[in-house]
């Protein structure tokens, strides 16, 4: 399994520059490296000095990049669906709809990037995958995907299966599948079928949350209008689950500025590159990437003293709405929510009180 690392930020603040001086430090560290740019204009290949394909590409010993191409994933993808869809049905429907003739939906292109990072992680091909995405807002949001989608499946099946609707359709379920499909099933069987296609978001959401195969580092400038913009994408990489392991200054040194705008996290200044071909002192000024497991976690759930304590940095106690409906509580801050599946001994129990206090939402059951 790969340890994936992505990059948090303004536009504007170096990102991809960062990436590449990333990919190429680690590289030279014998780590095997693949980095992965999800957007499609020139200006990762010009960096690289390459021409990208949406085939990973050897820029040098170690090191490996890739463009996605995501009417091509597209295309790929649909095919399987189709295969799916003949396995199952006796009477497909798709096979007449072709991948080539599809447009990309809003959303599309982050499914399809987090489903392909999957295959290129269970490859066992890289040892570290930089993902460099559109904007850190899409980015936050793809990581995000595998809780997000996981609940609706758990939610919907759930009000499905206590509805009267779902009640007085599960004696028919057995003789409709069979005249449908190529299986027959009963309404247990057929409930069955999305917890075991959830499992591999499951293991996304397990990933996103271990900071010892995902992290995320902060890229900022001087510039006010910077610092604040990463600090909202501090908190909002909680919301998701996702730890950042520290904040990398670029083409400045103030450090001592910063140290408490972003405390307990380490900021490491960034030099500014001498010429296009000086990737030498950006490598140096690097932190240990695998160092960030030391930084605090999204979420900590004591249940001896019946809390749970959510770092939300970079939001302030307006900004965080608390609400309960049924056995999970939400959490709202700025655009994200974050929907918390509670252990055995605290689910099913009423929130008793909420406090938010140096940057952690305490929520007392």
């Amino acid at each position: 399994m790969a340890f994936i690392i992505s990059f948090l930020g303004k536009g504007g603040t170096g990102r991809t520059t960062i990436a590449i001086a990333a990919a190429k430090q680690l590289s030279s560290l014998g780590q095997r490296v693949l980095l992965v740019g999800q957007d499609s204009g020139p200006a990762l290949s010009i960096l690289l000095g390459a021409s990208l394909s949406g085939e990973p590409q050897t820029i040098e010993p170690n090191f490996q990049a890739v463009q996605l191409e995501t009417t091509v994933l597209l295309e790929r993808s649909w095919e399987e669906v189709k295969q799916l869809e003949a396995q199952y049905l006796r009477s497909p429907t798709l096979k007449n709809v072709y991948g080539q003739e599809l447009s990309i939906l809003p959303g599309m292109d982050s499914a399809l990037a987090l489903n392909l990072i999957r295959e290129y992680d269970q490859s066992n091909k890289y040892d570290v995958i930089i993902y460099d995405g559109n904007s850190s807002q899409d980015t936050l949001r793809m990581l995000g995907m595998p809780e997000i989608l996981s609940w609706y499946f758990r939610r919907f099946r759930q009000v499905m299966a206590e509805s009267d609707l779902g009640k007085a359709l599960s004696p028919f379920i057995q003789p409709i599948t069979g005249a449908i499909l190529n299986v027959s099933w009963t309404a247990d069987e057929l409930a069955q079928q999305p917890a075991n296609q959830t499992q591999m978001l499951e293991q996304g959401k397990s990933a996103v949350a271990d900071p010892n195969r995902v992290a995320s580092y902060l890229v900022t400038s001087a510039e006010p209008a910077a610092i604040a913009t990463a600090k909202y994408f501090w908190g909002g990489a909680q919301q998701v689950g996702l730890t950042v392991g520290g904040v990398l200054l670029n083409q400045s040194s103030g450090t001592e500025t910063l140290a408490a705008e972003f405390a307990p996290l380490e900021v490491s200044a960034l030099p500014t590159q001498s010429s296009a071909d000086d990737w030498q002192s950006l490598k140096s000024a690097l932190p240990d990437f695998q160092q960030a497991a030391k930084a605090p976690k999204p979420i900590t759930i004591d249940i001896a003293a019946r809390q749970v304590r959510l770092f939300l940095p970079g939001f302030t106690k307006k900004q965080v709405k608390l609400t309960q409906y049924g056995p999970e509580v939400t959490v709202e801050a700025g655009d994200q929510r974050r929907n918390i599946v509670l252990p055995p001994q605290l689910s099913g129990q009423s929130v008793k009180g909420a406090k938010f206090q140096d940057q952690y939402l305490i929520v007392s059951f």
